[in-house]
């Protein structure tokens, strides 16, 4: 499988895979959490604002190229049948769905439907990729942190999107059946860490998916529930369970740092990056619950390290992208 940083360069017309949809899904996550700062800790509204219309430009131009460069309808059929790449697809309507749910607040009419038109095009795909698993056995080397997107984050962000959208119901349900996949598959992938093979250096940013769930269903949660302003015995129990599994799945990537920093950069580091999103988000509207300067330093200190991860990633992407559109230049005078 090539991960690689999709680099257009003249004269050519590389294909784009399918998880370099990972770096709007990325950009939304932190546009979220900068909202979220905007209303919870006093900051800047319009950093958030920037990042949303910067996630809808990188996710329409990577749609645009994949289209574009994707060989024809029975390459794009054959991307989604990939064992590796297929998970990555669900990426295209989730981001869609978090882009309409922030659109809501700017033109709730035409927000509404894109949420709508997104979720059904998320759930189709998490039932045909569910289906397709059913009837194709995977071969256990193939299984990675990816498989919990079509389902797990299809379920929760739609939940919280439809919430947003004024369909609360419906998001409890989608938020329920993100929590049965996610023990479901959680418990697959578990079985594959622990009995092999090895994840091969592409994949292992993907590990980064698997701790992202906690804090993706604690503020899918968050939206569909409401803001618990003054927390009830139920609700605290809730997320203080979501806040620990949030913190002991995030714990192993310390561990893991020095393998991460030996890895090749790739397209696929975006894996890192909604995950990192999320978590800050989730950590900001806990915080925002305690008072004290303790717990806002903390949050700021959250959003500062998860939006210096991301900038990180995302400027390494351009100097990628860069340095693949000077290199003919290069070749050619030398």
């Amino acid at each position: 499988m090539d991960t690689a940083l999709p680099v257009p360069l003249p004269g050519s017309r590389p294909r784009v895979a399918l998880n370099a949809f990972g770096a709007a899904f990325g950009l939304s996550g932190l546009a979220g959490t900068w909202t979220a700062v905007g209303k919870e800790l006093g900051g800047p509204r319009w950093v958030g604002e920037i990042l949303w219309v910067v996630a809808a430009v990188v996710w329409v131009s990577t749609l645009a190229a994949y289209l574009a460069r994707a060989g024809g309808v029975k390459r794009v059929v054959a991307d989604l049948r990939d064992p590796v790449l297929a998970p990555f697809a669900a990426l295209v309507p989730i981001t869609a769905s978090l882009l309409g749910a922030h659109l809501v607040s700017v033109a709730p009419a035409a927000g509404r439907a894109v949420v709508v038109v997104a979720v059904i095009v998320t759930l189709a795909f998490g039932a045909w990729f569910t289906g397709q698993t059913f009837v194709e056995p995977r071969d256990t080397a193939t299984l990675h942190g990816g498989y919990l997107l079509p389902t797990v984050a299809g379920s929760f962000l739609s939940g919280q999107a439809l919430a947003v959208a004024g369909h609360h119901t419906l998001g409890v349900g989608l938020v329920a059946a993100g929590v049965m996949f996610w023990l479901l598959l959680g418990a697959v992938l578990l079985v594959r860490f622990l009995t092999g093979p090895r994840l091969p250096g592409q994949l292992l940013p993907t590990l980064a998916i698997v701790s992202a769930p906690p804090a993706v269903a604690g503020n899918a949660w968050w939206v569909v529930a409401g803001a618990p302003t003054d927390l009830t015995l139920a609700s605290a129990a809730v997320h203080l369970a979501l806040a620990g599994a949030m913190v002991l799945l995030l714990a192993p990537h310390a561990a893991l740092l020095g393998r991460y920093a030996r890895l090749r950069f790739t397209t696929g580091f975006w894996a890192f990056t909604f995950t990192a999103a999320s978590s800050a988000t989730y950590t900001v509207h806990l915080l925002g619950l305690v008072d004290g300067g303790g717990a806002r330093a903390g949050a700021w200190a959250t959003v500062a390290a998860a939006t210096v991860l991301i900038g990180g990633i995302g400027v390494r992407s351009l100097v990628g992208l860069a340095s693949g559109l000077r290199a003919p230049a290069r070749r050619r005078v030398a």
